[in-house]
């Protein structure tokens, strides 16, 4: 009796069956291996924590965010409403799309609006 028979068949019934019955136990030994537990620590009581106290260095940069959001803000909202113009002034019913016929108010502002 031979160790090894060199006419293994890659492409076989019984081969095919093999390797994915290896490749599923794998995956299920896999997902039920126990992973390390981590211990939760015990958080100290409130009264023990030490609350920030902002210094005026950082109100100030606080503040100064808050500007800077809201100036951005301001610009996104103002851009917004240049394009709506634009869009508007280049719209029409029959396809043109020079500036000059726009009129607010008109018939094509009504419409969009």
């Amino acid at each position: 009796m031979k160790l090894w028979n060199k006419n293994i068949c890659l492409t076989s019934p019984t081969t095919i069956m093999i390797i994915i019955a290896l490749l599923l136990s794998t995956i299920v030994l896999a997902n039920v291996w126990p992973e390390e537990i981590e211990e939760i620590k015990e958080t100290p009581l409130a009264q023990e924590v030490e609350m920030w106290i902002p210094t005026k260095e950082d109100i100030a940069y606080q503040d100064s965010m808050f500007t800077i959001i809201q100036n951005t803000q301001n610009d996104v909202t103002d851009i917004k409403k240049d394009i709506v113009h634009i869009l508007e002034r280049l719209d029409y019913e029959d396809g043109t799309y020079d500036s000059i016929r726009y009129v607010k108010g008109g018939p094509i502002d009504k419409k969009r609006n």
